[in-house]
């Protein structure tokens, strides 16, 4: 069991808190990049530089991962191949990808992208708030909790 973070678009505070619940828990993260990422120092924390070009870092994790890892991602696509292989993937919102509702959401995302491509401004995501940070973390410490080493 092991947490994979697909780390380029990852928010910092949420890196902060996957440090630290992996220091406290003992539970290894591996983050994936295609540019270098400081990470402290750890025997718990690894980190992985790809080269850069687009779904380098997706594809990595993809070849990695394995049933019943779990994945920090807000990449739908990348949620989507993940759970195919077994894995669990979790936004830095806090929300928790699954079978039952990747479809829709990969949907979604499909539509917002026909919208902008035609022209349409749909803005972009809101910014991360504690609400969200919070319920990251609260999501992330179900995971821990179930899957102790």
């Amino acid at each position: 069991m092991a947490i994979w973070v697909d780390a380029d678009a990852c928010p910092v505070v949420i890196k902060q808190i996957i440090f630290k619940a992996c220091n406290r828990t003992k539970i290894k993260a591996t983050f994936v990049a295609n540019q270098y990422l400081s990470i402290p120092q750890s025997p718990y924390l690894s980190f992985i530089q790809v080269e850069k070009g687009f779904d380098i870092a997706d594809n990595k994790i993809v070849e990695k991962v394995s049933a019943n890892d779990l994945v920090i991602t807000q990449d739908i696509p990348l949620a989507d191949e993940v759970i195919t292989k077994g894995a669990l993937a979790l936004s830095p919102r806090g929300s928790l990808f699954s079978k039952e509702n990747i479809k829709s959401r990969l949907n979604m995302r499909d539509f917002m992208e026909t919208l902008r491509s035609s022209g349409v401004q749909t803005g972009g995501p809101a910014a991360l708030d504690n609400k969200d940070k919070q319920a990251f973390a609260n999501e992330l410490d179900k995971y821990l909790a179930r899957n102790k080493p």
